[in-house]
């Protein structure tokens, strides 16, 4: 009998196969570029360009910017970051962290079959592992195997994300990457520069997993609601309208300091929710970044 993580990914293999629909053709490019890079000519720098292309030695020689012309590896290395912490696991549904899991697995699977090695880095607070890259299935079926185990310890503090994210940088410094940043970013501030870091050496791609509750409270009566970070319990009264009044004011002030972080870090980030089609929202990435491309 085949096992939970090698259903998994044969379920998302065959879902990723009808969805994409040849989105993804050719060995080894795909709508993400390829991180190992060669230079091969220099241009005229448009606005569209990335600034840090830009060879300063030939724009001081000519008095106008010139830009380096790349052309990409045939070999890809991807990163999936997945945040583990107390947070990930609120939700309904299948919850923040099963949503972030099958995600990652369906993302490294896309980039496999191009012949791209994948790694992933599963990160909480008590404890990290660290899956160095390789091509194949079989390597993705370790990433799910990993990514879908329990976490047994508990933190009581707030997810370190400065942690994680310094400690992506240190993992991936060898090799200019593609990164996939998968967490709720709910925890300590200060996370934005971390991530401008691994965004100067890396492409990165932002994966916000939350869950619709932590947008809307629902209206539910009296309840009795945990933090998961820290495991302080307090009874709250869900339909009243000053408390609902007063978080939905919270949303949308941690909602616009999470937009300036990102912002900030120069990253364009991706929301989804643990209601939504996990597969189609990864339909509207490729198209999205492929657009961007183009």
């Amino acid at each position: 009998m085949a096992s939970a993580p090698d259903r998994l990914l044969r379920r998302l293999e065959w879902k990723l196969g009808r969805r994409l629909d040849g989105r993804l053709q050719g060995s080894y490019r795909t709508v993400w570029h390829g991180a190992g890079l060669d230079f091969t000519d220099l241009r005229a720098y448009t606005p569209e360009d990335d600034v840090r292309h830009i060879d300063w030695n030939v724009t001081a020689r000519l008095d106008e910017p010139f830009v380096r012309q790349y052309t990409e590896d045939r070999e890809m290395t991807a990163w999936m970051v997945i945040d583990r912490s107390a947070s990930m696991r609120f939700g309904g549904g299948a919850g923040k962290e099963s949503t972030a899991s099958d995600l990652a697995v369906a993302i490294a699977r896309l980039i496999s079959q191009g012949g791209n090695r994948v790694g992933a880095i599963l990160f909480d607070n008590q404890s990290h592992k660290v899956i160095p890259p390789r091509a194949g299935r079989d390597q993705v079926l370790r990433i799910a195997r990993e990514a879908t185990k329990e976490v047994t310890k508990k933190s009581d503090k707030t997810t370190d994300l400065t942690g994680m994210l310094r400690l992506a940088a240190a993992t991936t410094a060898q090799r200019r990457s593609l990164v996939f940043v998968m967490s709720d970013f709910i925890g300590d501030p200060g996370w934005d520069r971390p991530l401008a870091q691994l965004t100067h050496r890396h492409e990165v791609v932002v994966i916000r997993v939350v869950d619709p509750a932590e947008l809307e409270l629902p209206d539910l009566g009296l309840i009795l609601v945990e933090d998961a970070e820290t495991g302080e319990q307090l009874l709250v009264d869900t339909s009243d309208p000053l408390l609902r009044a007063r978080l939905t004011e919270q949303v949308g002030a941690r909602e616009d300091e999470l937009a300036a972080g990102m912002r900030k870090a120069g990253v364009d980030a991706h929301r989804i929710t643990t209601d939504q089609d996990m597969l189609a929202t990864l339909v509207d990435m490729v198209r999205r970044s492929g657009r961007r491309r183009r």
